[in-house]
């Protein structure tokens, strides 16, 4: 049973985790740190909305801990890196509030172009204040999005049904993209600044978005702008905007902000701004949407091994899942037969992807084998998350080459593996029933399932030396369930494969090397 942690209340649309009996839901809304420390020792998985941090101090002391799972969008509140190298996945739902957040971002334009915030809170007082509460219309005026996401797309949709004219400023958008939903793209972020009567941010928070909106850009704009904040507090420099607020520079509406909630008011309490407690995605349809969708990617990388929406590595849809899982399953055999076969510590990998396997995405393959090599020689868990980063701290070096030619095989997936001290070549390949199968090994042919324990030997290909071997197997009870021999001639070196049913001794090997012809033997155990 997987033991899951849940830091907030409600528990509508998780119906497809709750039901599962291979899954237990412990629910503990808004533990503090002390408490999380405690709580997270022994889970599995833990699954947070925006209120909770897991902090890398958090994350190391969780010692079952496999993944972190934002019933939401943004992962700022949690060290994305830190998991990343205790190899633990990180997934959020990136578009469960896609509609909540849009018309959230509609309603807080309307509410601050027309002042009805204002105006509401005066007719409550029976004051009658219509001239001073006169706003202006959005037909003909310029929206200006940052970013070109999900959510900008949805307000530029609603944007234009207003008869508004929209640009937006999205570097990794293309215009033609753009051009094709009716909008504009701006070549900087100045000019959207320049051109806009109203300013809406849609980007995630980073090093390079924090402040964005500062001193400086607010001195770029329109002076009445509006700007709208849905995205993220950090983003907008909380001083600045209310210094321009105070002198009538701009005027915003802000539903996040730096620290939630908050501790610091200036900005709250300024004139010229209508604010909300972060409620872009707190509509009942977008909070079952996000509940639906998160139950169902933790009980498919439990239960199924497929990683949906992860922040931290590449995912895939189900159906090129179940196209590549036995590559996958080879990748990772390769990877733990290569280690265990090889002297010396990795210094570089050449992975050759020839033939059909080149239409799967062969990434997730070399992440697989990675993977396999490090389950054998490091300490800890390993997996697709942390597998390159221990590659790239390891100075080993990873190089991938695709070519449509496989030779004798429909798909070959070959890995050459260098060490320190030598140079050894492995090919695989899926047969019939989806079998991973180990095809040549540096350049001679062979047939060998990697699986359970096997005896690795280098030796000179003559009569006797094999016989030796069985004789010394049978005589301590250990038996031979398969063998196979790769080689190019009698008498030249060869490679053989011998499967056994049992795991030898150290002392059982050392008495297999000291028989004559024999260069090197090694236990392997996949």
């Amino acid at each position: 049973m997987y033991k899951i942690l849940m830091t907030y209340k409600s528990v509508e649309g998780l119906d497809t985790l709750i039901k599962n009996q291979n899954f237990k839901l412990d629910i503990n809304p808004k533990p503090d740190i002390e408490t999380l420390k405690k709580l997270i020792v022994d889970v599995d998985a833990i699954l947070i909305r925006s209120e909770v941090k897991i902090t890398s101090e958090i994350i190391s002391m969780a010692k079952n801990l496999r993944l972190i799972a934002r019933a939401g969008t943004g992962v700022d509140n949690v060290d994305v890196k830190a998991a990343s190298e205790k190899g633990v996945a990180v997934i959020n739902v990136p578009g469960g509030n896609t509609i909540a957040a849009a018309e959230h971002t509609m309603a807080l334009i309307l509410a601050a172009a027309r002042n009805v915030p204002e105006a509401h809170a005066s007719l409550k007082e029976h004051k009658w204040e219509r001239e001073k509460y006169t706003g202006f219309e959005l037909c003909g005026k310029t929206i200006g999005l940052v970013g070109f996401g999900r959510i900008a797309r949805e307000v530029s949709v609603r944007s234009k049904s207003f008869g508004m004219n929209v640009v937006s400023y999205d570097p990794y958008i293309s215009s033609e993209f753009a051009k094709s939903l009716g909008v504009d793209m701006v070549d900087t972020f100045e000019n959207l600044l320049k051109l806009s009567d109203i300013i809406s941010i849609h980007i995630p928070l980073s090093d390079s978005t924090k402040n964005l909106i500062n001193k400086e850009s607010i001195s770029k704009m329109k002076d009445g702008v509006l700007i709208i904040n849905t995205a993220r507090g950090p983003i907008v420099n909380s001083k600045d905007l209310a210094e321009a607020l105070s002198d009538g520079k701009v005027r915003a509406a802000i539903d996040v902000f730096p620290e939630e909630p908050p501790k610091e008011f200036a900005l709250i309490d300024a004139k010229n701004i209508v604010v909300t407690p972060h409620l872009g995605a707190s509509t009942e349809e977008a909070q079952i949407k996000i509940a639906k969708e998160v139950s169902e990617c933790i009980v498919d990388f439990f239960e199924k091994g497929i990683i949906r929406n992860a922040v931290n590595m590449p995912t895939i849809d189900i159906e090129t899942f179940k196209n590549i899982k036995p590559y996958l399953e080879l990748a990772e055999k390769m990877g733990r037969f290569h280690s265990q076969i090889s002297d010396g510590a990795p210094k570089e990998l050449n992975i050759t992807y020839s033939g059909e396997i080149n239409e799967l995405p062969t990434h997730l393959l070399t992440l697989s084998y990675l993977k396999g090599v490090f389950i054998s020689i490091v300490e800890g868990p390993i997996n697709y998350i942390n597998a390159p980063l221990i590659a790239k701290n390891r100075g080993i070096s990873v190089n991938e080459k695709r070519t449509s030619k496989s030779e004798d095989f429909s798909s070959l997936l070959t890995v050459s593996l260098m060490t320190e001290t030598e140079e050894n070549e492995v090919s695989g390949t899926i047969f019939s029933h989806k079998m991973p199968r180990i095809v040549r090994i540096n350049g001679l042919p062979l047939d060998v399932y990697p699986a359970g324990c096997m005896l690795f030997l280098l030796n000179v290909d003559k009569p006797g030396i094999i016989g030796k071997v069985g004789t010394l197997l049978g005589e301590n009870k250990i038996n031979i369930a398969g063998m196979d021999v790769a080689r190019v001639s009698a008498g030249t070196d060869a490679f053989t494969l011998i499967n056994v049913d049992a795991c030898p001794s150290g002392g059982i090997l050392e008495q297999i090397k000291e028989i004559d012809g024999v260069k090197k033997v090694k236990y392997i155990e996949i």
